[in-house]
């Protein structure tokens, strides 16, 4: 079986240091690898043929055998799984479920380390009127209190 921590430092290597990043890797007993990349602006085709053919050649030539390898990017509506997406999704729309059941649709004021802020409009009640009213709120959340954020698709 080939060693999850290999992979990681072959991928980590031919990424180097520039706007690709690794979001995701899982190694199955069986020798199926998925790496799922992301970028601070986009991630093309051509980038992942070109980091697929990279490890498969650097695999292959160190004598591994009997492996398949898929090389993706993390796509809008999956989750957010590292800091540097986070950080890339500042001031756009996501969905963030957490974990007592609260939902929210809201752009993505602020990210940290151990939080994210998020802007959104609620209607409420207000005292001495009939309707509903629009408010604006600004809420902090601690990220070991979310399930998941996803990066939301709007169309203007």
């Amino acid at each position: 079986m080939i060693e999850k921590s290999k992979i990681k430092e072959i991928a980590e290597r031919i990424l180097g240091d520039g706007e690709l990043f690794i979001v995701d890797l899982t190694v199955s007993v069986a020798g199926d690898i998925e790496l799922t990349i992301d970028s601070d602006s986009r991630v093309s085709i051509d980038e992942c043929v070109r980091i697929s053919k990279a490890i498969d050649g650097e695999l292959e030539a160190s004598g591994e055998e009997d492996f398949s390898l898929i090389v993706s990017s993390a796509g809008i509506g999956n989750p957010l799984k590292v800091f540097r997406q986070f950080k890339k999704c500042v001031g756009k729309r996501v969905d963030v479920i957490c974990k007592d059941g609260r939902k929210r649709n809201a752009d993505l004021e602020a990210a940290d380390e151990s939080s994210v802020t998020l802007f959104y409009e609620e209607k409420v009640a207000v005292e001495g009127k009939k309707r509903k009213e629009l408010v604006e709120k600004h809420e902090k959340i601690d990220l070991n209190e979310i399930k998941s954020v996803c990066e939301t698709l709007t169309i203007k």
